[in-house]
């Protein structure tokens, strides 16, 4: 079994202790990152029960590598009309003696349902460790959870939790080295800063003295292409580094920039300095990355990012590396 310091938070709920917990997380990658400190905060309220992680298959290796848990399940989403499906994902949510239900979507509503109503935490109002907060879809993600987890017994989450199982993977680059992530999800382009302007801030990175590492899946590299156009020297990792190993990248970069997309929070997660870029598409105050020290996470929110000014971008990064 894994664990991770002490600390077994007393006086909730619950007199006797879970001896075998399910934590659900499906994503996405943002949204599963901010879910590390809570991943923590629940293996230290329970040093000696088996913790499981429900998780889709892109998040399932983080999972594996983390020291919060002794099992990951996959699930499968399948479709409700999918009765094999629906029986498996049955068997997976069974024999838990308390779930912490991180997701609470409208999909893992229906778990608690599926799973017998075990002692729940979550936003099902039946539920026995429900989050009753009625202003919880007007909170940041971060601190959501952490309320959910008071509810809950658990009153101590941390700002920070340890990424020390993720600080030496990935390609070692030269240093120091800029990081950049033009890409975001595919149904909402307005949330992307255009390509040129990122071939634009490369060059002035380049004649600071740093150099620019495109990121992202390979369905980004027509990005990374663009603006190596702009900027030669720039370096295309996109399709080529696993989720731990890109944290680890990130860890090590003196900067990165940024569409609101999850590698960003992942930048902020490993202490990277970071600048977010927004757009009315969202909403930082509920969304953006949060850091471990002041001034660690810039945002810049414009109603149209086409509008966003490269100068203004560059200004932000205060060059210091």
């Amino acid at each position: 079994m894994k664990t991770q310091g002490q600390g077994v938070i007393r006086g909730g709920p619950q007199k006797t202790e879970p001896e075998r917990i399910l934590v659900i997380r499906l994503g996405a990658l943002g949204d599963f990152v901010q879910s590390f400190g809570p991943f923590q905060a629940i293996r230290q309220a329970h040093p000696g029960a088996h913790i499981t992680l429900l998780t889709t298959r892109p998040f399932a290796e983080l999972g594996r590598l983390a020291p919060w848990f002794d099992a990951v399940e996959v699930d499968a989403r399948s479709r409700w009309r999918n009765l094999k499906g629906v029986m498996a994902l049955r068997g997976q949510l069974r024999g838990y003696d308390r779930v912490y239900d991180l997701q609470t979507s409208g999909r893992t509503a229906r778990y608690f349902w599926l799973a017998g109503q075990p002692e729940w935490s979550g936003h099902v109002a039946r539920a026995a460790l429900a989050h009753t907060n009625p202003w919880r879809d007007d909170m940041h993600t971060r601190a959501r959870q952490r309320d959910q987890l008071r509810m809950a017994g658990i009153k101590d989450v941390p700002v920070q939790p340890d990424v020390s199982w993720l600080a030496g993977r990935g390609p070692h680059l030269p240093s120091p080295y800029a990081v950049l992530v033009p890409g975001a999800a595919p149904h909402r382009p307005a949330k992307r800063w255009p390509a040129r302007r990122y071939g634009e801030l490369a060059q002035k990175m380049v004649a600071q003295g740093l150099l620019p590492v495109v990121v992202g899946s390979a369905a980004d590299k027509p990005l990374a292409e663009m603006i190596r156009q702009f900027c030669p020297q720039a370096l295309d990792l996109t399709g080529q580094t696993s989720l731990p190993d890109l944290a680890g990248v990130l860890g090590r970069a003196a900067v990165a920039v940024g569409n609101d997309t999850g590698p960003m929070h992942v930048a902020a997660l490993m202490g990277c300095r970071c600048v977010v870029l927004f757009s009315a598409e969202s909403n930082p105050a509920l969304t953006a990355p949060l850091g471990a020290a002041p001034g660690q996470v810039c945002v810049l929110s414009v109603r149209d990012l086409a509008l966003l000014s490269v100068d203004r971008v560059a200004a932000a990064l205060a060059w210091r590396h």
